[in-house]
């Protein structure tokens, strides 16, 4: 086969769902109009958020002309970054306790650090399949797959009441096979928006401790989903807790959203080995840590420097430490009270259907339960745009758009809802 022949019958794949919307967005002149589509904090006029912390840091950084400049990092990436991330994730006293069993990594951000992590067991666990919440992020498939990893899913999302399916969960996790990779939204779960209870995550993380799995943590949102840096971290310093001494914690940090850091890719990938004594721990973990920094080596040479001072500095800094819990508290409480407003005002309207999913969900996203059709119709006919499974950016609301977005949701569920009822009506004639 020709060169030719093999580029022409090269496939067009199908443009990615939510910069489609961007796309569609950028070319819909009518107003009102509303993205609830892409996952970036908006603040109440709609617009970027710029936290107060990293305006600070960069200040800092750019008034020391001293020591600015544009140098290549490290491999592994700026130690007061990985460091400092490596806190806010384990926490003062499991960092300390646990320090020469983690061994860190940055990022490009969230994603990068899910490459890292799906290379690595590529290469040293090629056999074992991962498992991925049904539904999880979209990206989540692609890119262990495209590594050559095995994909399967568990249950956790009911459709019909809107709730986790635990008990189908906790069963998945006890019937998989030994040795298999769980990935688990640390908070903020992405598309539901629905965690587990401390309670459940209590009985989750035994049975993969007991069934010999690996718990691969992917923690996009910490201090994002409640305000809280430590509330939000429980599951992982849970995970490291009950893992300690059978298998290897994984974990894959992002700053995107916590810091509003979207374009600057600042993340990091943590591997905490089990604790197999010290002298056992002293050999296993430069191994490990040279295997990371060989892929980083080998696909970015180094990783980028301007975010990671601007996080690194903020960690580093407690003042600007303390302001960042202060704005990640702002954000969290703004879209907890976008998602009281939009329940209120569908329960003001009688909308159909129960809404209090909305407020029982946390973090960027809801799962709304619209459908497809419904979805469509909200495009086309009110200009508000969300991602067809029904998922909604909450942050994407604001004072001056709750009521018309709820006013549209209505109006598509109603619509839809009469339109279903017409096909069966006519359906039973036939």
């Amino acid at each position: 086969m020709s060169q030719l022949t093999v580029l022409n019958e090269i496939p067009e794949l199908p443009a990615d769902a939510l910069f489609g919307i961007k796309q569609r967005i950028a070319a819909d002149d009518r107003t009102p109009l509303v993205d609830l589509g892409i996952g970036a904090y908006r603040d109440d006029e709609g617009k970027p958020w710029i936290l107060p912390a990293v305006r600070a840091a960069e200040a800092k950084i750019h008034a020391d002309t001293h020591t600015y400049n544009h140098e290549y990092l490290p491999i592994g990436g700026l130690p007061a970054l990985t460091r400092g991330a490596a806190r806010v994730l384990f926490g003062d006293d499991l960092a300390d306790e646990s320090s020469e069993r983690i061994v860190s990594v940055q990022s490009i951000s969230g994603t990068g650090a899910l490459h890292i992590a799906a290379k690595f067991l590529a290469s040293f666990f090629p056999e074992r399949t991962v498992y991925l919440s049904d539904p999880t992020w979209a990206n989540h498939k692609a890119i262990f797959e495209a590594q050559g990893m095995r994909t399967a899913t568990y249950p956790y999302w009911d459709a019909a009441t809107k709730s986790l399916r635990f008990a189908e969960y906790l069963a998945a996790v006890k019937e998989a096979p030994e040795g298999s990779v769980f990935v688990l939204h640390a908070c903020a779960h992405n598309p539901t928006g629905l965690d587990p209870t401390q309670e459940q995550w209590e009985q989750l993380v035994q049975a993969i401790a007991e069934s010999g799995h690996i718990a691969l943590f992917d923690s996009a949102y910490q201090g994002f989903a409640s305000g809280s840096l430590d509330k939000d971290a429980f599951a992982v310093r849970l995970g490291v807790e009950k893992l300690r001494h059978s298998s290897p914690v994984l974990v894959c940090q992002s700053f995107a959203k916590n810091a509003g850091m979207y374009g600057e890719r600042v993340g990091c990938f943590h591997l905490v080995i089990p604790d197999q004594g010290e002298e056992t721990n002293a050999t296993v973990a430069p191994a490990v840590r040279s295997q990371l920094q060989r892929i980083v080596r080998s696909e970015v040479s180094n990783p980028p420097a301007y975010g990671a001072k601007i996080v690194g500095t903020i960690l580093d800094d407690p003042v600007l430490t303390n302001q960042w819990h202060d704005d990640m508290v702002t954000m969290a409480s703004r879209i907890g009270e976008m998602r009281r407003a939009l329940r209120d005002k569908l329960v003001e309207l009688k909308t159909p259907g129960n809404w209090d999913h909305i407020v029982g969900q946390c973090g960027m996203f809801s799962f709304t339960g619209l459908s497809p059709a419904m979805v469509k119709r909200l495009e086309e006919e009110h200009a508000v745009y969300l991602v067809s499974s029904g998922r909604a950016s909450i942050a994407g609301l604001n004072a001056g758009n709750v009521e018309y977005v709820a006013r549209a949701f209505d109006e598509v569920v109603r619509f839809c809802n009469a339109e279903d009822a017409k096909t069966k009506a006519e359906g039973a004639k036939l």
